[in-house]
């Protein structure tokens, strides 16, 4: 595939996208509204509509999203097709144009190499990106050449809208046919076809958008990215964003065991039959120490009002040497306890004290941090220069 620079122009709309994204929303509902008037809603169209919700989210959010674009895991083929044909279904572009757009993302977040930078308003960053084509000459996959080596991509990319039309409308249709006949495939192509493509396409624009805008940032904040508990519900897991922009590796978005994740769920079910492998997992110590630099920075920033410069440094040394010394306490316990694992019961006695010993270290670094912050925004009165 042919790799062309685009330059910059001035925007021109893409009609066709245009289109079908400011016309599905009005047609499922004008659709959905004649066909139960007409033919009446069962449990199949429920069924179905739940079925292509999901196959299509998590062909999204798992396949091309943390699969294809950040590789934070490996799938056997018959997986990866399955993701190419239902992200087909979702008619959000290829799995090649997708990933490409994304990895723009992550690298130019919040500049002008953003495709759907949020630093540009909501809208353009939640679907206007998509109808107003700011770039001229073919799309530079230069970013994706990985990709372009899997015959899964290149297969679906070639055929993408084929695909797309026959899994997202037709195949819909096709089961509501074969279970109750004429009424029940056109309730299929209503509400397996057009409105759960509403609903996947927006549910995902969510993420472009209202994950840039509403939410926390306990992670990083030199982007816009936030976590958002109640966004995770409407988009497979994806709300908790700024965890994805400071670990973009990680195959979980979602880190923590009780936070809701469907994807990372469903990634790790099919790694326990393995039809995936080489989940990739950030290191307790680098999301803590993450959270702490990320704690002290926020908290700086008030501080900086009532302690003057060399408080301010001596408040900065302390907050690294707490960093620092978390960091090599959780690796060191994390080295004792998989030795532990492996070591014969004569010697393991030895390592559960050095374990021990390593979780004292950490929950000592964890008081320090919060002694500092403390001391450091605690102050009652400016200081004296």
């Amino acid at each position: 595939m042919e790799d062309v620079e685009r330059a910059s122009k001035p925007f021109n709309i893409h009609w066709l996208n245009a289109a079908f994204l400011l016309g599905t929303p009005p047609l499922a509902l004008g659709a959905a509204i004649w066909h139960g008037y007409s033919y009446g809603i069962t449990w199949v169209e429920g069924l179905i509509f739940f079925v292509w919700y999901y196959a299509c989210g998590l062909s999204i959010t798992v396949g091309y999203h943390r699969l294809f674009t950040h590789r934070s895991h490996e799938a056997i083929w018959p997986l990866r097709l399955s993701y190419a044909l239902f992200g087909a279904g979702a008619f959000q572009n290829s799995i090649l144009e997708w990933s490409s757009d994304h990895r723009n993302h992550h690298k130019e977040v919040d500049t002008a190499g953003d495709p759907y930078s949020a630093a540009k308003g909501f809208w353009w960053s939640h679907f206007l990106w998509i109808i107003f084509d700011e770039h001229e000459g073919k799309h530079d996959y230069s970013n994706v050449r990985d990709l372009q080596k899997d015959w899964v991509v290149r297969l679906q990319h070639r055929f993408i809208f084929s695909i797309g039309f026959l899994v997202g409308m037709v195949l819909p249709a096709a089961v509501g046919y074969a279970i109750g006949g004429v009424g029940t495939a056109v309730g299929g192509f209503v509400w397996g076809g057009l409105v759960r493509t509403v609903f996947v396409h927006h549910g995902t624009f969510l993420i472009n958008s209202a994950a840039h805008v509403w939410g926390k940032q306990p992670y990083a904040t030199n982007n816009s990215s936030k976590d958002s508990t109640w966004l995770a519900f409407f988009t497979f897991g994806e709300g908790y964003h700024n965890f994805h922009h400071t670990f973009q590796a990680d195959y979980r978005n979602g880190h923590r065991w009780w936070q809701w994740d469907p994807s990372k769920w469903w990634i790790s079910a099919f790694s326990f039959v393995k039809m995936n492998r080489n989940l990739k997992k950030t290191p307790k110590w680098a999301i803590e120490t993450a959270r702490m630099e990320t704690k002290f920075s926020q908290a700086a920033a008030d501080a900086s009002a009532i302690h003057d410069s060399k408080e301010m440094s001596s408040f900065q040394l302390r907050s690294k040497e707490c960093c620092e010394g978390l960091r090599m306490a959780q690796r060191q316990f994390e080295s004792m306890r998989q030795q532990f694992k492996r070591a014969s019961d004569e010697s393991r006695e030895q390592f559960a004290v050095q374990m021990k010993q390593a979780r004292k270290s950490i929950q000592q670094m964890r008081d320090d941090f919060t002694r500092l912050l403390d001391e450091m925004c605690n102050a009652t009165t400016p200081s004296v220069a």
